[in-house]
């Protein structure tokens, strides 16, 4: 049903605008009508004149009105709009903004429309421009001819005519054209302008709530999850899987489906990157091969076969994590090595593309502890490489290190505590710049019955650039945290962190926080979880989604999010 906007303010004031207490002002080029406060005025009228299909008063209803008031007076008992029961004249609805006192200087009021059906204020309050926001304006205030008195300054040209349709989405043609809509669903309004309506007053969209979408079974366990597009070809999602084949999946009709599975062993993750036209995959593989051998590998996508295959292997040492990036124009990929045999002291090593071998080669390596997770990053023309280092043979207590690009190779920048640190998420609000760590355990050999434990604090850091050092911004509260997903749903800004175990069950809550300002980072969904590893963040032409990987069990899910 097409619900009008009805004009209250038009049926008490006469088209000639001379009725006695009421005059015409004029306030940075909006006209408006402004009330005697020596002349009183009450003017009445039947609801029916208004209400012409029901004589019923709408149950849900929005009240428009356009004011511009410099100064309020004290309260009294004057109402600008009030609803009498017809028999008893019994006061039911009193709306009263004060605009009768004589201290209101230019007050004025321009709209008062009544819109039934519809709650119209998160779409047209607050408006900084009051024609934005109006429905309905009395045609007095439309037949003006701009043209000034003798004592007056000169006006501006009066407003053209404004139509509003409600309901679903009607045609834009030239007989449309300067006419709105407004899209009650979608909670926005929109200006006919040649063949297309242009969003005016833009609805913001909200994460409402988080509802499950597809449950994914996995061929077992999986670490990590990787989701990107090949552009002419869709959507896919690499899992990495602990036994023998980790599968690549590719959305289709709206869930994932199998699409290719590769030989891996006790794969941890997957990293896709380009290099101009070319397409890769790198696996990190934790475990050795059928002969003892231990490496990773990286496979090409081939627009032939439509598949992807092995392109390049490269020994690695109990492999967490690939990080690919560009410097300078050149393409690097660096491995986070855990550990060799024992030995969580190892190096892991940054590796460059050669355009003439067109393999990647050894170019730096750099010391780690139980390296867990690379992030790569930029502030401004400086690039940086972040390490989760997680264990050094004795203790989880173990700087992590953030490295600044430098003369041709990586140097310490910075260094951070960190708690068997599984991942880095960097992200930005506006220009500000912030470093999540996940901490998974705090554990200690000497001191084991006294620190042993899953349930301690993640960290937010930001960037002080006038320091040129990462500060503490916030600490998080987690439950053996394995990583940060950083996401967007509007204006909003969110983290959802993979919680994974509370020292006594893997079924416990991952959680979803929106960035409040100054409040920081503000829990809002708690999402159940069973080993949660990964998440990730994707969008598709039919909404966005995030999905979470399960290291001890072979289901992983696509999670909906639902937004207003």
């Amino acid at each position: 049903m097409h619900l009008r906007p009805l004009d209250i303010l038009a049926e008490v004031v006469p088209l000639d605008g001379a009725t006695s207490g009421i005059r015409i002002v004029q306030a940075e080029g909006v006209q408006g009508l402004q009330f005697s406060a020596t002349e009183p005025r009450t003017t009445s009228f039947p609801a029916s004149r208004i209400f012409s299909s029901c004589h019923l008063f709408p149950e849900e209803f929005s009240i428009i009105i356009t004011l511009r008031v410099p100064n309020l007076p004290p309260k009294k008992n004057e109402y600008l709009l009030s609803l009498l029961a017809e028999e008893r004249d019994t006061l039911l609805l009193g709306l009263s903004p004060g605009l009768t006192d004589s201290r209101c200087g230019h007050g004025a009021i321009r709209q008062l429309v009544l819109l039934p059906g519809s709650d119209a204020t998160p779409q047209l309050c607050p408006s900084r421009n009051a024609r934005l926001a109006e429905l309905s304006i009395p045609q007095v205030l439309k037949r003006l001819s701009g043209k000034p008195e003798d004592n007056e300054v000169p006006k501006y040209p009066y407003e053209a005519d404004m139509k509003v349709t409600l309901g679903s989405r009607p045609p834009c043609t030239k007989a449309e054209g300067a006419q709105f809509w407004f899209d009650a669903a979608r909670k926005g309004l929109y200006l006919c302008a040649g063949s297309e309506w242009v969003s005016v007053l833009a609805a913001k969209t909200k994460l409402d709530y988080v509802e499950e979408h597809q449950s994914l079974h996995t061929n077992s366990e999986t670490l990590g999850i990787e989701v990107f597009s090949i552009p002419g070809v869709g959507l896919f999602a690499a899992a990495a899987n602990r036994k023998a084949r980790s599968a690549i999946y590719k959305w289709t009709d709206g869930k994932f489906v199998s699409y290719q599975n590769i030989a891996t062993y006790q794969a941890q993750s997957w990293r896709h990157f380009t290099i101009g036209k070319k397409i890769f995959l790198a696996v990190a593989n934790f475990g050795p091969n059928e002969r003892g051998q231990e490496f990773s590998a990286i496979y090409r996508w081939s627009p032939r076969k439509l598949k992807f295959t092995l392109y390049q292997r490269i020994a690695t040492h109990s492999a967490r994590d690939w990080e690919a990036f560009e410097v300078a124009g050149e393409h690097f990929l660096v491995v986070a090595n855990h550990r060799e045999g024992d030995n969580h002291n190892i190096d892991s090593v940054v590796y460059r593309w050669n355009p003439g071998s067109q393999l990647f080669e050894a170019n730096q390596s750099i010391a780690t502890s139980g390296a867990y997770d690379w992030e790569f990053f930029t502030v401004g023309p400086y690039s940086f490489l972040v390490v989760a280092n997680t264990f050094n043979g004795t203790s989880t207590q173990v700087q992590s290190h953030a490295y600044i690009w430098l003369v041709g190779a990586f140097q310490l920048f910075q260094s951070f505590p960190t708690f068997g640190a599984a991942d880095w998420e960097v992200f930005h609000i506006g220009e500000r710049i912030f470093l999540a760590v996940a901490n998974s355990h705090s554990y200690d050999v000497q001191m084991q019955a006294q620190n042993d434990t899953y349930v301690l604090s993640s960290i937010i850091y930001e960037l002080n650039v006038t320091a040129q050092t990462f500060v503490k911004f916030q600490d998080i509260p987690t439950c053996s945290a394995l990583d940060w997903e950083f996401f967007s749903v509007g204006e909003d800004h969110f983290l959802v962190v993979a919680n994974s175990f509370d020292g006594n069950t893997f079924s416990v809550n991952s959680i979803i926080y929106r960035w409040q300002g100054y409040e920081g980072f503000v829990a809002v969904h708690k999402l159940p979880t069973f080993g949660c590893r990964d998440w990730e963040a994707f969008n598709t032409t039919a909404g966005s989604y995030l999905i979470y990987s399960s290291a001890k069990e072979p289901l992983s899910r696509v999670l909906k999010l639902r937004t207003g």
